[in-house]
C-alpha cells in the first residue's frame, strides 16, 4: 500500500478534488442540502483550511474547517469523512487546527443499518484522532406552515440595558445548566468563563443586540433572558436561559415563544435551534412551540 498524502487545498481545485471521494449522503452536511463551495463561489468554506487524504492521487478521507467570513480562526469541524477509519484519524491529526467536531445525523439515525455505519465510521476515526463524545443535540426548524407559539401575559420582556446585566444573568443560569458545553466549561474554568462564553458568543452573531430580551414577572424579579440572533445562515435561537431559583415554572416557553415572535417580527419565515438532548425541559418547550426535530448533532471534543 502506497503512502498517505495529507495536503490543504487551493482556490483553483478545492471543489474538484474535495467532491471527488464518493459520499452517499447519509449523514454530514449534505443534510442540510449544502454543496461544497469556496468562499470565492458564494459557499462556506477556505480551501486552506480544507484537507483531503490521498493514496494513489485518489481522496480517501476529507475534512473541511468551518468558520463566519471575518473569523480568523476555525470554530468547527463541520465536514469530515473517510472510507477507512485509520486514514481518517491520520487526516484528523494531521490538521493544523482541533475545534469542535459536529456530525449531522438524521433523527433516529441508530435505527438505520446504512446511516449507523457511515456514522459510526466518522465517530471511530475522530476517537483513534484523540476526540471524545461531549453530547449529542437536537436540531429544530421552525417554519411559517406552523402557527406562533403563545407567550402569555406572566412575563414582562424587557431590552437590555448593556452587556453587564447581561452577563451576571448568563453567569448565573450557569449553575445546575444542562447544557453540556457549559458545564464543560464551568468544570474546567468556573462559572464567571462559562457565563463570558456565552456572552461572547451571542456577540459573535451578526445580527442587533437590540434584539436581546429579559423577561421579569409580576414581582418585577428578572427570572430569564432570551436572545434572537440571525447565524451567517439565517435566523436562530441564540439562546434561552431561565435562571436557577425560577426553574420548574415553564417560563422556557414563555421566553420562546417571545424569542419566535420578534424573529418573525423582523422577516423571519423559518428559525433553527438546537439543544442537547438531556435538556428535557428545553426540549419539551421546543415540542410545545411547534419546533419540529429535523435533525441530530453528534458533539465532540
Amino acid at each position: 500500500m502506497t503512502d498517505l498524502v495529507v495536503r490543504a487545498l487551493v482556490e483553483n481545485e478545492a471543489r474538484e478534488v474535495f467532491t471527488s471521494m464518493p459520499d452517499a449522503g447519509l449523514v454530514g452536511r449534505p443534510l442540510l442540502g449544502r454543496s461544497y463551495r469556496t468562499l470565492a463561489e458564494g459557499g462556506e468554506y477556505r480551501p486552506d483550511w480544507t484537507f483531503v487524504a490521498e493514496r494513489d492521487g485518489a481522496v480517501v478521507a476529507r475534512a473541511a474547517l468551518w468558520a463566519a467570513p471575518a473569523d480568523t480562526e476555525p470554530l468547527v469541524l463541520d465536514w469530515f469523512d473517510c472510507l477507512d477509519e485509520e486514514d481518517g484519524a491520520r487526516l484528523l491529526r494531521a490538521l493544523p487546527a482541533r475545534p469542535e467536531y459536529e456530525l449531522m445525523l438524521p433523527p433516529g439515525w441508530r435505527a438505520d443499518p446504512a446511516v449507523r455505519a457511515a456514522a459510526e465510521k466518522r465517530i471511530g476515526a475522530a476517537e483513534r484522532a484523540g476526540y471524545r463524545t461531549l453530547v449529542e443535540r437536537y436540531r429544530y426548524l421552525w417554519t411559517e406552515a406552523n402557527e406562533l407559539p403563545e407567550s402569555g401575559d406572566r412575563l414582562e420582556f424587557r431590552p437590555v440595558p448593556d452587556d453587564s446585566v447581561v452577563l451576571d444573568l448568563l453567569t448565573r443560569v450557569q449553575q445546575g445548566t444542562l447544557d453540556a458545553h457549559g458545564r464543560r466549561t464551568t468544570d474546567e474554568q468556573g462559572l464567571a468563563a462559562a457565563g463570558r462564553e456565552e456572552l461572547d458568543l451571542l456577540n459573535w452573531f451578526p445580527s442587533p443586540r437590540e434584539w436581546w430580551r429579559t423577561a421579569h414577572n409580576a414581582a418585577g424579579e428578572a427570572v430569564g433572558f432570551h436572545a434572537p440572533v440571525h447565524n451567517p445562515n439565517g435566523p436562530a435561537i441564540g439562546l434561552i436561559a431561565v435562571l436557577p431559583e425560577h426553574r420548574g415554572n415553564g417560563y422556557a416557553h414563555d421566553l420562546l415563544a417571545d424569542c419566535t415572535r420578534l424573529l418573525v417580527d423582523h422577516g423571519a419565515r423559518e428559525i433553527a435551534a438546537a439543544t442537547d438532548l438531556g435538556n428535557h425541559p428545553m426540549a419539551a418547550a421546543f415540542a410545545r412551540a411547534g419546533y419540529p426535530i429535523v435533525q441530530h448533532r453528534y458533539c465532540m471534543v
